[in-house]
């Protein structure tokens, strides 16, 4: 497993582990972004590439897309290596579909992830039972294949990926695309038990968390908490309000959602 997702089982619970779209809406800011998630407790950063046809994406996600123009994968893997020269530490994962990995290529991505300090790679639309290749190759190459299962993964099929899993098992709490949400699957717990009696990785939750409770309420019953369309949503309506200083508002709102603090000193 990779270094510094084997970290991971020592840290505090539950994980934060947001998720920000690469070129959104430049790369400058998609660096500045990072790293004040770092400073504010983030213990992954899974960093989405842009894509015509997502699987998962909801709304918020796909408009990002749009606002990250020319952004490629080989170009968002290059942005990490920048990251890391200002200072980022925390696991990267990469979370793209299946075409455009395979127009990058396969030698390509582990060179790139190489040359620029990748942690882990995350295919949504992979198929499990397709992905067994990959898998050892991330393996040889000390990168996390992160796996997902939803709540309406099979038994054998949910003990068969959380075994395999590596760096944390995602678990999606709702069936549908990703966005903010009042209420999960009512199959969520069950699915957050079974995994964690199945795995040695930690569990984490996505998939609609967008409130300081939702985050509570998840940290109690698995041991990272995954959060996308909030963030993005939020991050971009402070750099759109020409009277806020993104740096200092933006730290604010992930302090009282991630650890309940109503201000911040910048």
């Amino acid at each position: 497993m990779n270094k510094r997702f084997e970290s991971l089982k020592n840290d505090s619970k539950p994980l934060f582990i947001p998720f920000i779209m690469a070129g959104d809406p430049t790369p400058e800011d998609t660096i500045e972004t990072a790293l004040i998630l770092q400073e504010e407790g983030a213990n992954v950063l899974e960093l989405g590439i842009p894509y015509s046809d997502p699987l998962a994406d909801g709304p918020v996600i796909q408009e990002a897309a749009k606002r990250a123009k020319g952004m490629t994968i080989g170009k968002a893997m290059k942005l990490v290596g920048e990251m890391r020269k200002r200072g980022l530490e925390i696991p990267v994962l990469i979370f793209t579909y299946i075409n455009p990995f395979l127009r990058l290529g396969e030698e390509q991505f582990f060179q790139l992830a190489k040359e620029n300090d990748i942690d882990g790679l995350l295919i949504p639309d992979l198929p499990f039972e397709e992905s067994e290749n990959l898998r050892e190759r991330c393996d040889a190459e000390s990168i996390s294949f992160i796996s997902l299962v939803a709540p309406t993964t099979s038994p054998e099929r949910l003990i068969q990926i959380a075994q395999s899993a590596q760096g944390f098992l995602y678990c999606v709490s709702s069936l549908g695309v990703t966005g903010e949400r009042k209420d999960f699957h009512p199959e969520t717990k069950r699915l957050l038990q079974e995994s964690k009696f199945y795995t040695d990785v930690p569990v984490a939750l996505g998939f609609g968390i967008s409130t300081r409770q939702q985050f509570i309420d998840v940290g109690e019953v698995c041991d990272g908490v995954i959060i996308g369309s909030s963030l993005i949503k939020k991050a971009h309506e402070l750099r759109e309000d020409p009277s806020a200083d993104f740096r200092s508002a933006f730290r604010a709102y992930l302090s009282s959602l991630v650890k309940g603090e109503q201000h911040v000193n910048s």
